[in-house]
């Protein structure tokens, strides 16, 4: 190998004793045949076996590979591998109600009492507050006074038409006897009809009256703010000696004595993503976990889907029911369910377990 580079670079050379300096045209040709050579002396001496010789051990030198070693596979997390395993659509809501209402007054008044309190269960028609009434108590009292006023006439009235039905009829047998003039009897009938006119008109003003008595009463009686259903407190919003109104008049006037639950109406609501829904069917089995107790898992099912769409978040509103109610939970509650499709112990598991990981 060495005496073929030294013949190869003997070729190379150029004999100027024979004919001096090359001429001008020849200096380009030699020039591109020297480039040529050195570039396969290059090739060469990398390709020789003592450049692809192994390193000694402790080199820095890089040792290159044509073979990459493999990456790790990623870890899936827990509620992937959970939601692969059981193939059940996965999504989180919240506890809601769908009986809430905030308890007010019909009327404008002032709060004397205040009968109930944050957590107290009340029953339908149970007084949760009163107002005053001083002034509905002596309107009724007049209403009642009026009532009895036209009773008294009515009952007057009709005395007299039956003291003139006796003279009318005395006065018609005389003038058939020839014992009373015509006139007479013309005087007593016409005070006879005129009667009868009198007492159509103070019945009319008794039961005039007898409806006032029953309106004072109903004015009265909304001073009385009951329960609209049964439940449970979460709210008390009036305090006594504060001025309420069934509708907001600026100042310190509150609109709402508390607010009031039915926690027989607790249900879950939860947005599905729209190219999901068509894996959602109603009373489809669903295992629901509340955040609060994730351990605990809930059977429930699917009421109904709300058949239109959320433009911005591309979801579709789900309604939730569970098989059985308890105590434990609240309205506002954040839970995670998954809508089961074949075992439903097996997605309860998984869920249980992407609610620990979180």
């Amino acid at each position: 190998m060495a005496d073929d580079k030294a013949r190869l670079l003997h070729s190379l050379a150029i004999d100027r004793a024979e004919g001096g300096q090359a001429p001008a045209r020849r200096r380009p040709v030699i020039l591109l045949v020297a480039i040529g050579a050195i570039a396969v002396l290059g090739v060469v001496w990398f390709l020789t076996p003592q450049w692809s010789s192994p390193r000694p051990e402790g080199s820095l030198a890089p040792v290159l590979s044509l073979e990459a070693s493999p990456s790790p596979a990623p870890t899936p997390s827990p509620a992937a591998a959970g939601a692969r395993a059981s193939g059940g659509l996965v999504a989180s809501g919240y506890v809601v109600a769908r009986r809430k209402a905030t308890v007010a007054a019909e009327i404008t008044g002032k709060v004397v009492e205040v009968l109930v309190d944050e957590g107290m269960v009340v029953e339908e028609g149970q007084i949760v507050a009163r107002l005053d009434d001083v002034l509905a108590q002596a309107d009724l009292a007049l209403a009642k006074s009026r009532a009895a006023a036209a009773d008294a006439a009515v009952a007057g009235i009709a005395a007299d038409l039956q003291d003139a039905e006796r003279i009318f009829t005395r006065t018609q047998n005389l003038s058939q006897k020839n014992f009373a003039s015509e006139a007479d009897l013309t005087k007593a009938e016409a005070r006879l009809d005129v009667l009868r006119a009198q007492l159509s008109q103070s019945r009319a003003q008794l039961e005039t009256a007898r409806l006032d008595v029953d309106r004072t009463a109903a004015v009265l009686e909304k001073h009385h703010i009951r329960a609209p259903f049964g439940g449970v407190v979460i709210d008390r919003n009036a305090q006594p000696g504060e001025m309420i109104s069934p509708m907001s008049a600026g100042g310190f006037t509150r609109t709402g004595i508390c607010t009031i639950v039915d926690m027989d109406s607790i249900e879950v609501e939860v947005d599905v993503n729209e190219a999901f829904i068509g894996r959602v069917h109603p009373q489809a089995p669903v295992a629901a976990v509340l955040d609060a107790y994730p351990d605990w898992t809930i059977q429930a099912s699917v009421i109904a889907i709300v058949p239109t769409a959320n433009r911005e978040k591309a979801t579709i509103k789900v309604r939730i029911g569970f098989t059985h109610k308890d105590p434990r939970i609240l309205p506002d509650m954040s839970v995670k369910v998954r809508f089961l499709e074949d075992d439903g112990k097996a997605g309860a598991n998984s869920l249980q377990r992407s609610s620990a990981a979180d």
